[in-house]
Formats: C-alpha cells, sequence, structure tokens
C-alpha cells in the first residue's frame, strides 16, 4: 500500500479528484495549506501599501491506494495538474505499513 501525497495549485482540485475517480481512486483527504518554493513568495499592493506575500495558497491531497495504483495515480496527478508554470506542485510517495477500517475493522487494501 501507498500513500500520495500531492501539493497542487488550489484550482486543479476538481479536474483531479474527477480524474483520480476514472483510474479507480475511492477516496482521498483535501487540506488547505500554504507554503512555498521557488516561487518564493511575491508582492502585492493593497490600499496603497506594499507588502510581502510569502506563503501562497496550496491544496495538499492525501490518497490510500494498493501499490500497483501508484503509478497510474501519479501519472493522472502530473497531467491533470501541470500547467507548465513554476508552483505546478509536487507528489511525495510513501509506503504504508498498516491501514484499519475503524467502523469494521478491516485491515490492509480491504480497507482502503
Amino acid at each position: 500500500m501507498k500513500l500520495v501525497t500531492a501539493i497542487i495549485k488550489p484550482f486543479k482540485v476538481d479536474d483531479i479528484r474527477q480524474a483520480l475517480s476514472d483510474v479507480g481512486v475511492q477516496g482521498m483527504t483535501v487540506t488547505e495549506v500554504v507554503g512555498f518554493g521557488r516561487q518564493k513568495g511575491h508582492t502585492e499592493l493593497y490600499r496603497g501599501a506594499e507588502y510581502a506575500v510569502d506563503f501562497l495558497p496550496k491544496v495538499k491531497l492525501e490518497i490510500a491506494i494498493a501499490a500497483e495504483l501508484a503509478d497510474s495515480v501519479i501519472d493522472t496527478i502530473v497531467a491533470v495538474a501541470r500547467t507548465g508554470k513554476i508552483g505546478d506542485g509536487k507528489i511525495f510517495v510513501r509506503d504504508l505499513e498498516q491501514v484499519v477500517r475503524i467502523r469494521t475493522s478491516e485491515e490492509g487494501e480491504e480497507a482502503i
């Protein structure tokens, strides 16, 4: 089992959700986050005052999947989230040792 964590631009969430559903992903956790990478933020003008925006809004997707789905999930996220501009995001993949569904006590891939 794998845990895929993707940090993406907020306006791509609905497109990615639909595309992942099409490849067999049954659920995900979505969190609004802020951060910066190579973008390093920018300055904005508000009521005549200039201020720095150091952290940019992003969305973090966490998806627990069977190991054999990992490559197709990663390829799907990359294809849908890519705009070709800086700040498109990152994908992290980790091994999951155990998953337990609380309601039924199912374990492993059955719990996903």
